[in-house]
């Protein structure tokens, strides 16, 4: 049976039963708490927490996954994989244990014949809870044997998503694969023999400071008990095709073969050989489908983990002997393979492929050179005693050539090395502090919701700054650290809910307002506004007079200045993404965007930088739309219409059945946002392009000031202008000439300072060459001190006086640079290496001297220290051991 089949049966069964079929999120998913989608009920989350009303009460999808904990088991099991499928079946308040039970047994041992799975009901093992006595009566009661069912504890059958969230015990359907996967005595033995393939979770708490699978922290009962079920599309399908694991089902193993195909071997010839192919099957499609959702490669989070399978594939390739690019082999079979049951793929290959073919040849560059480096760096580790590879060099080979830690911690497994990884964290950290814990819980993603969901109990916050920026209102609670507190004193920092407000909490990219809070003797200051849960909006405040209690009346009023300005600049955003659109074409899409009073910020994918040009062509096509004077209307209307209208929408945000769709002169630029905007464009007045740059693989920015801020800057660069005009003695049409020809004149003076420069070290290498001494079997050496020079002119003269030493056995050696930091080079004639003199050995013994290491081929090598005082002592240790040749 088909995947597609497999996946189409599980939806048709339960739309039978009642349940409403919802499409797959994106795996980019708008939850602070996660990377990826990891489970299928997550988009069902906020209805399981009662933060939203569930707009079913029985629902079926089946959700794209990534997981990405156990990448590094990738091919060598038959469970891990990246990207899974999960099928999943959900009751909001509705049935529970019986018609969950009842529904999995009926849909895994029905007929073929009538639309169901055909698993002989022999085969059939489950687990349940510890002390769940009613699934195991249930489970008796459609026909499993009592000897067929298992009881575990919480690590086994109580499910939670590893965060703060719902959770509940669990019952778990295995099919047992027969005597040749294990041992008999069902899954508490051997779960490779006996394969879950379901797990019908039966909600009925919401946990919070989850710290392990089975330690964690029960906030309370759920608002309603719920059904929440998870069956592995992927596992299901290898059990139904009669494979031996994951890795060989449709949707994957054409991938495998095509590989193997290409490295010349096939699969199952070689065990090693097939883990790689394995990995390389995986990857191809989980990046496939990320790329597809919206994800680019880059060093940061979600962009790092796709990164890291693109390369772990290329890097299994190359391992299988394959040096030539094979993305453009494998990806589009595996968009054949997958593009059935997820028709978007085709609509966004253009930008997909162009995007994993660029991070390809990118790769294979690194590759290239960041090899070379590694492995100077093992050949030294595995010279010492300790073989481990210094942290400072993983450090380099990340920080210089782009080699992620994992790659490197890879590669000095397979050469028998570890790597000293505290040291490597330590550099890492000197570096950039990538610490995000504010900005989680700024999201409110990271702590307790209780306080939250209580208050919105109560109802939704209205939100009233479309049309007003002074309302009258009510505090309907005051939250500080997660608990609602009945009254707040000046000076702390609490966070207040009111009963409707008129400020814009930050969302879409726009900053939130601020303002103040006023009341009879009682003044605070509205420092940031969040929606920390659906309907519900959260004013963090500073009070500065009074005392605030709930229930308390307040003028709630927004900056209008602050407000106007971070409407023009949402306005601008909208304008320069419709002229990117219309410059680059329809393909062109939204990566993310910032926007406050007086600066603009949008990414946006496009593999080539924008010429100056076409950066001259946007900034004209945004300011021709402001001066045209568009209207800006904002209506709400139903997502699918809004679609078919052509409305942009955001990858990974997520839109109900109602959307509000913003419009610039009608269909010229139309978007998705729930943001504030200026009614015509003329009020933006100006916008000036700052530049544009790489953000990440096939990601670009623009940036851009905005209305008064985009004034004084072509003021202040007006002025510039004027000074430089009169400085150079032109005026300001000729400036430009002016500049050009100047930097012509230092670019011949440079010229002709570095012809000097290079007969200097001609015939200082000449006299150098003349203090040639004869040493042991007739090698004439050169080792002396050069103070000053060093780099391209140390290794330029080492090789002149080379040269002049002819063809007779010869070695150079010349320490040159600063005391801070001395450097030494070494070079060899053909006849020496004759007679064992060799470059890269002699230069080490050398830079030992000067505190520090060398490297390099025997005809050539270079190294350095930081101990310029000992510059003699290195000259005269490599005359010496040449000497004792």
């Amino acid at each position: 049976m088909k995947t597609a089949e497999i996946r189409r049966r599980y939806i048709d069964f339960f739309v039978r039963n009642g349940h409403t079929e919802v499409p797959s999120a994106s795996l980019v998913y708008n939850d602070p708490t996660l990377l990826f989608v990891n489970a299928g009920m997550v988009p069902f989350k906020p209805y399981f927490t009662g933060a939203e009303d569930a707009p079913f009460k029985r629902a079926v999808s089946v959700q794209k996954c990534v997981r990405t904990l156990d990448i590094e088991e990738v091919g060598k099991t038959t469970r891990h994989g990246t990207f899974f499928q999960m099928n999943g079946n959900f009751a909001f308040g509705d049935y529970f244990k019986a018609d969950a039970i009842a529904f999995a047994w009926q849909l895994v041992t029905g007929s073929v014949d009538d639309g169901n799975y055909g698993f002989d009901p022999d085969k059939v093992w489950v687990t349940v809870y510890l002390d769940d006595d009613e699934a195991e009566s249930l489970w008796r009661g459609v026909g499993v044997p009592a000897a067929h069912i298992q009881r575990r504890g919480l690590k086994d059958n109580y499910w939670h998503m590893g965060v703060p969230g719902p959770g509940g015990p669990c019952s778990e359907i295995y099919i047992d694969r027969g005597p040749e996967f294990g041992a008999e005595g069902g899954p508490v033995v051997d779960e490779d023999r006996f394969l879950e393939i379901w797990n019908l979770v039966f909600q009925t708490e919401e946990l919070r400071a989850v710290r392990a699978k089975d330690d964690f922290d029960v906030a309370g009962p759920l608002p309603a008990k719920n059904i929440d079920t998870g069956m592995g599309l992927e596992r299901t399908a290898y059990l139904l095709q009669g494979v031996a694991n994951m890795y060989e089902i449709d949707e994957i193993f054409p991938v495998i073969t095509r590989a193997a195909e290409l490295a010349g071997t096939s699969y199952g010839a070689d065990a090693q050989a097939d883990i790689r192919l394995r990995v390389v099957g995986d990857h191809v499609r989980s990046a496939l489908m990320l790329m597809t959702d919206g994800v680019t490669p880059g060093n940061e989070a979600r962009g790092y983990v796709l990164r890291r399978l693109l390369r772990r594939s290329i890097r299994s390739m190359r391992l299988l002997g394959v040096h030539d690019p094979v993305l453009p082999e494998l990806l589009p079979l595996s968009k054949s393979l997958m593009e059935a049951s997820y028709p978007e793929i085709g609509t966004q290959w253009q930008r997909v492929s162009q995007t994993a073919y660029g991070e390809e040849d990118a790769f294979r560059r690194t590759l290239e050179a960041g090899t070379r480096i590694f492995d100077l760096a093992a050949s030294d580790a595995k010279q010492g005693s300790s073989g481990v590879l210094a942290g400072d060099k993983a450090f380099q080979l990340h920080d210089t050539y782009g080699f992620p830690i994992d790659l490197t911690l890879e590669m000095a497994g397979e050469a028998g090395l570890e790597v000293d990884q505290r040291q490597f964290r330590t550099l890492m950290q000197q570096q950039k502090d990538r610490a995000k814990a504010d900005a989680r819980a700024k999201k409110g993603g990271a702590v307790s919701t209780e306080a939250y969901r209580t208050l919105r109990s109560l109802g939704e916050t209205p939100f009233l700054g479309f049309t007003e920026l002074s309302v009258e209102s009510a505090v309907r609670g005051i939250v500080s650290g997660g608990t609602l507190v009945d009254v707040a004193r000046p000076g702390d920092v609490v966070e207040v809910v009111l009963n409707q407000t008129p400020f814009y909490a930050e969302a879409g990219g726009q900053d939130a307002d601020h303002g103040v809070l006023s009341g009879t003797g009682l003044q605070l200051d509205v420092l940031d506004v969040q929606r920390p849960i659906q309907g519900l909006v959260v004013h963090k405040v500073l009070v500065n007079e009074g005392e605030l209690t709930a229930g308390q009346q307040v003028l709630a009023q927004v900056d209008a200045s602050a407000r106007f300005a971070a409407s023009q600049a949402h306005t601008s955003t909208h304008i320069v993404n419709a002229g990117l659109r219309q410059m680059l074409g329809e393909g062109t899409h939204q990566a993310g965007s910032y926007n406050k009073p007086g600066y603009l910020r949008f990414d946006f994918n496009a593999n080539q930088a924008l010429s100056p040009a076409m950066r001259s062509e946007l900034e004209s096509i945004v300011n021709a739309a402001i001066r045209d004077d568009f209207e800006v209307t904002a209506r709400e209307l139903p997502l699918d219409e809004a679609k078919a209208l052509g409305a942009q929408a955001m990858f990974g945000e997520k839109y109900g059945n109602v959307v509000r769709m913003v419009e610039l002169a009608g269909p010229w630029s139309r978007e998705l946002c729930g943001g504030t905007h200026v009614r015509r464009t003329a009020q933006i007045g100006l916008v000036n392009l700052l530049g544009e740059q790489s953000v990440g693989s096939g990601i670009r920015r623009v940036e851009a000031l905005v209305s008064a801020d985009a004034f004084d800057r072509f003021a202040s660069e007006r002025a510039l202008v004027a000074t430089l005009s009169d400085t150079l003695k032109t005026q300001p049409d000729q400036l430009a000439d002016r500049v050009e020809k100047l930097l012509a004149q230092l670019k011949a003076a440079e010229k002709t300072i570095e012809t000097y420069r290079t007969r200097e070290l001609l015939a200082a290498a000449a006299t150098l060459a003349a203090k040639a001494v004869t040493v042991a079997d007739g090698i004439r050496v050169v080792a002396e001190q050069v103070a000053g020079i060093s780099g391209g002119d140390l290794r330029t003269m080492v090789l002149d006086i080379r040269s002049a030493l002819g063809s007779e056995a010869a070695v150079v050696a010349l320490v040159g640079g600063t005391d801070a930091k001395p450097v030494i080079a070494v070079a060899t004639n053909e006849a020496a290496r004759g007679h064992g003199a060799k470059a890269g050995a002699l230069v080490g013994i050398g830079a030992a001297q000067l505190g520090g290491r060398g490297g390099g081929k025997d005809d050539f090598a270079q190294g350095g220290g930081s101990n310029g005082a000992a510059a003699a002592e290195a000259v005269r240790a490599v005359r010496a051991a040449v000497a004792a040749l």
